[in-house]
């Protein structure tokens, strides 16, 4: 598989349908831990722009309770406690002035412990198989399940928008853009 020079690999341009969608979510997901790399602590809580209280950590938090969410809890019927990810502010920002959350390195090892058990899930189902909406998310669907296609496609697009949101971020603390 070819690889970006920063070391994720390049989806495969032709491929089955499971191969694709999970191919480019790999990437995106590599493209988040990508935008945390070789900053401090303070840069990492550094928010984008007033009102907004959006940080890489932020992201890192918020991105793990969306995966919890649609992976164990939609598809797999799970409980996944999320009171600690998704906060008033949507899990993407973090205080500043409370380091007792464990920084970046809890944040991503927490994150890539979710990431991994969500590709065994993945890796298990069928792209037909359905997950469970709530009532809310079932009438804005309007539907009571999703497929796992329909997750995958819809993580996809969390992660890209969120991951145009950590490019923003990053450029505004150190310059650095890019793929």
């Amino acid at each position: 598989m070819n690889t970006m020079p920063d070391g994720r690999p390049i989806p495969p341009p032709h491929a089955d349908e499971r191969t694709m969608l999970e191919t480019w979510l790999d990437f995106h997901r590599g493209t988040l831990a990508l935008k945390c790399q070789d900053l401090d602590e303070e840069q990492l809580r550094t928010a984008s722009v007033p009102p907004s209280p959006m940080t890489l950590l932020g992201l890192v938090r918020h991105l793990e309770g969306v995966e919890r969410h649609w992976f164990q809890e939609v598809f797999r019927g799970e409980d996944a406690d999320q009171r600690d990810l998704m906060r008033r502010d949507g899990g993407f920002g973090l205080d500043a002035e409370k380091p007792e959350d464990g920084g970046i390195a809890a944040a991503l090892d927490s994150w890539r412990t979710t990431v991994d058990r969500n590709r065994a899930i993945v890796a298990a189902a069928s792209l037909d198989d359905p997950g469970h909406l709530s009532g809310a998310e079932a009438e804005t669907a309007g539907s009571a399940s999703v497929s796992l296609r329909w997750i995958l496609v819809h993580m996809l697009e969390e992660y890209a928008r969120h991951n145009g949101h950590a490019d923003l971020i990053r450029e505004r603390i150190d310059g650095v853009t890019g793929p």
